[in-house]
């Protein structure tokens, strides 16, 4: 995947995953048990939630951390062009974002759950396209609202956290209707899972992820996550 290049030396990514609680080898184990999980062939009994903000491989990674998550799905939407392909979406030009498209089962999670965790996980929610080091429209936080439930339960959240006085700016994530999302190439699909060794997934994605956990491992499925120390 074609992301900033990070020239780290071999010091700098001990302390990266140091900085996580965990040594390679746990990161590894850990990435592994997401490859085990059991995803139901048959996904319609299932409700779905739409969201963009940055990297779809730590917004999928992280999202099936949580319980009550079925599966997650990276992909493209917010644009025009018909089967984008992600050389044409990281041009910046087709007006899609990097998405992930997730399955839950409402009887565990809720979706202003989901939205919780959306804006929480996010290194900064303020930021106009882009998070952290990836920057571009392509990147550009969005919640894709499937019927007015949905987009009203969106836009009181956001409300609430301008009004909170916890940011200085104003949260960047458009609301979109849901229209098509456009499923990315299989060698982007649970990334995570298998490239812990990439700089980029172990010096952002992981990192990112980890935050989140760590505050709130209570959400987390039991060997997914990525703070804890072993």
């Amino acid at each position: 995947m074609t992301r900033p290049t990070y020239l780290l030396s071999a010091l700098l990514l001990a302390c990266c995953l140091s900085s996580c609680g965990q040594t390679p080898k746990n990161i590894k184990a850990i990435a592994a048990n997401f490859s085990r999980d059991q995803v139901p062939k048959n996904l319609s009994r299932y409700s779905q939630a739409t969201f963009a903000a940055g990297c779809f491989w730590h917004e999928e990674t992280l999202f099936e951390s949580i319980k009550g998550i079925i599966d997650g799905v990276s992909g493209y939407a917010g644009g025009t062009a018909t089967n984008p392909s992600y050389e044409d979406v990281e041009t910046g030009t087709t007006g899609h974002a990097e998405t992930v498209n997730i399955y839950y089962d409402s009887s565990v999670i809720t979706y202003p759950a989901l939205l919780k965790i959306y804006f929480e996980s996010q290194e900064d929610p303020t930021q106009i396209n882009g998070q952290g080091p990836d920057e571009g429209t392509q990147y550009r936080s969005i919640i894709f609202y499937r019927n007015e439930t949905e987009r009203k339960m969106a836009a009181a959240y956001i409300d609430e956290l301008n009004r909170s006085g916890k940011y200085k700016r104003p949260i960047a994530a458009q609301l979109l209707p849901y229209t098509t999302f456009w499923r990315a190439e299989d060698y982007h699909q649970h990334y995570i899972n298998t490239n812990t060794d990439n700089p980029y997934v172990a010096d952002v994605s992981i990192r990112d992820i980890a935050r989140f956990q760590s505050t709130h491992p209570e959400l987390i499925k039991p060997g997914h996550n990525f703070s804890e120390k072993k």
